[in-house]
């Protein structure tokens, strides 16, 4: 199995887990924008706001022709919450095996859009989405 086909198939289990037991649309499509606000957390610092976005919208270029309620209208001046409300809208009308199959290529998108952009290594390093984004060290007050 290379390395893109691991990665879909890590995002894949990442949004039913993350859509918990519900594991309706509706939870898919919150668990798709979780995991994409997680990914642009970590990248913005990397790449920049604007290397996010065109990021984003690159893959959503890229899936939405295999799943076309992907597609939402281009625009580089638009918010990335309003693409992100956007995408919920789209998604919305469809049924939960097929949102989980589209989100998983979109995300999936994303990732070989990086690792293209600063190699496999650093792309699985900065979005190890096995894990939540990093948190502050818990401080003992304890003496």
């Amino acid at each position: 199995m290379g390395a893109g086909a691991r990665r879909e198939a890590t995002i894949r289990t990442l949004l039913i887990q993350r859509a918990g037991s519900a594991s309706d649309t509706n939870a898919i499509i919150d668990a798709t924008v979780d995991i994409w606000r997680q990914m642009a957390t970590r990248l913005a610092p990397v790449i920049g706001a604007r290397g996010v976005d065109v990021i984003f919208s690159r893959a959503l270029h890229q899936t939405s022709s295999a799943f076309p309620w992907l597609a939402i209208a281009e625009d580089d001046h638009r918010d990335i919450a309003l693409r992100l409300a956007s995408l919920k809208a789209h998604i919305a009308g469809q049924d939960t095996a097929t949102v989980v199959q589209g989100s998983s290529a979109l995300l999936s998108a994303v990732t070989e859009l990086l690792a293209s952009l600063i190699g496999e290594p650093l792309t699985a390093r900065l979005l190890d989405l096995a894990s939540p984004p990093a948190s502050p060290p818990h401080k003992d007050t304890a003496s």
